[in-house]
């Protein structure tokens, strides 16, 4: 609630009216009550719009509730349908501008990710997310389709970037994963690269290791670590695939990449260097070929890809936690809007963890994000109750020192095993049609 407010002062809403030519809303769901719901929402278990209402309904948030009669006289309605109208009239613009504030709020005390780096660095990562089948939906963001015709869900391509320290997630690009307009990852990492702070480095895996992703990156000004194929290393190496290596090369396109990106200059080219070398985890050697256009040792670049695998994880807490994996949007623009603010809930709760681990001492990579949440879900009814900034103050270092105990265990090394699952019997016939 405090990151909100500070992120989104009252200020910034008057400035967001008067822009628009808006007077202030004289109903109970103003624009920054109806963003704080959205958030909420996707915070909560259910994660439905009854649960939010009942919350205005007891009088909560209090920072947040216009002066207005239902709210003095306790009448204002259980139902959904006056929070569902503020929620379609809400501008996708007015979204993603509190969405950025809140990320560019949290950033601003995030420390360089190594010792003298002086730069921030990001991961860099996509996924897929299955939309209600609504003829809207289905007509921008196409099922996939094979010879025995089209499937049945939506579904839209997003790519994130993640802060490698606190895990703070940018604003998310997307677009649909199947048909005519189909866009790919690389085309969205270059969008979403545009966004980060200024001269931030980027890491990504193998899927972002293409000359069009390292040129994008480049000609901004923002560093790349990207991942490799041993196909792709053996051809900027001239067909050599040594273990250990750290060559400079100049990367110029191939008449692939010119023609899949027919804009490319002439003189298109990235200098940079090829690292080879080995990793060994849990008993296991991983060979890795990597391109950057950092000037750092071969083994602090390794420890820089070695972050990589916080993105998977950070991608799980975004659709599994958040629950960005089951969007009940039924229109466009109500997806765009409710892909903006769960990520912009998501950092709430990362921003809270920054804060514990940062008065604790630790990694705030130490934290669950599970585990956190469900502090936050405690005791957030008491935070936006509270009758004084005292009382406020009580609840929040309360909060904080639950939040600091929910770290993650240190497991032992578990056998690997064949993945299986159980099969289940399902004695109804498929549909074939919506």
């Amino acid at each position: 609630m405090a990151i909100y407010q500070a992120a989104a002062p009252p200020e910034f809403f008057q400035a967001l009216r008067k822009a628009s030519g808006k007077r202030a809303e004289g109903g109970v769901y103003t624009v920054e009550l109806t963003l704080w719901m959205m958030m909420r929402q996707r915070l909560d278990p259910k994660g439905t719009l009854s649960t939010t209402v009942q919350d205005v309904a007891e009088g909560r948030p209090q920072a947040l509730l216009p002066a207005h009669k239902r709210l003095a006289e306790g009448t204002l309605s259980s139902n959904t349908g006056g929070y569902c109208r503020a929620r379609q009239r809400l501008g996708q613009e007015v979204a993603v501008q509190l969405g950025d504030r809140i990320f560019n709020y949290l950033m601003a005390d995030v420390p360089e990710a190594l010792p003298g780096l002086g730069r921030q660095v990001f991961l860099l990562d996509g996924s897929s997310l299955d939309l209600p089948a609504t003829p809207e939906l289905r007509e921008a963001y196409p099922p996939a389709e094979n010879q025995r015709g089209p499937a049945h869900w939506p579904i839209v391509r997003i790519v994130v970037a993640h802060d490698v320290i606190s895990g703070f997630a940018m604003q998310p690009c997307w677009g649909p994963m199947y048909g005519d307009q189909r866009v790919s990852e690389q085309a969205l990492a270059a969008e979403g690269i545009g966004q980060l702070p200024a001269g931030s480095v980027v890491v990504a895996d193998r899927n972002f290791g293409i000359f069009s992703t390292a040129y994008d990156a480049d000609r901004r000004r923002y560093p790349v670590v990207v991942r490799l194929t041993d196909a792709r290393a053996r051809h900027l190496l001239q067909g050599r695939l040594p273990q250990q290596t750290d060559q400079r090369i100049d990367w110029t396109p191939s008449r692939w990449d010119r023609a899949h990106h027919p804009d490319l200059p002439a003189d298109a080219g990235v200098r940079g260097r090829v690292i080879a070398c080995q990793v060994t985890r849990q008993g296991r050697t991983v060979q890795l070929y990597l391109f950057t256009t950092l000037e750092l040792p071969p083994q602090q670049i390794a420890e820089l890809y070695g972050y990589r695998w916080n993105i998977e994880t950070d991608l799980r807490s975004l659709k599994q936690t958040v629950h960005l994996h089951s969007l009940t949007a039924r229109s466009v623009d109500m997806v765009a809007k409710e892909l903006v603010l769960a990520v912009a809930a998501y950092n709430l709760v990362r921003g809270t963890m920054y804060a514990a681990a940062h008065a604790a001492g630790i990694d705030p990579r130490q934290l669950s994000f599970s585990r956190v949440q469900d502090v936050v879900n405690a005791c957030l009814p008491s935070l936006t109750a509270a009758d004084s900034p005292e009382a406020y103050r009580r609840v929040l270092d309360r909060m904080l020192r639950r939040v600091a105990q929910c770290k993650l265990p240190r497991r032992p090394q578990r056998p690997s095993y064949p993945r299986a699952v159980w099969a289940r019997r399902n004695n109804f016939p498929k549909r074939k049609k919506p």
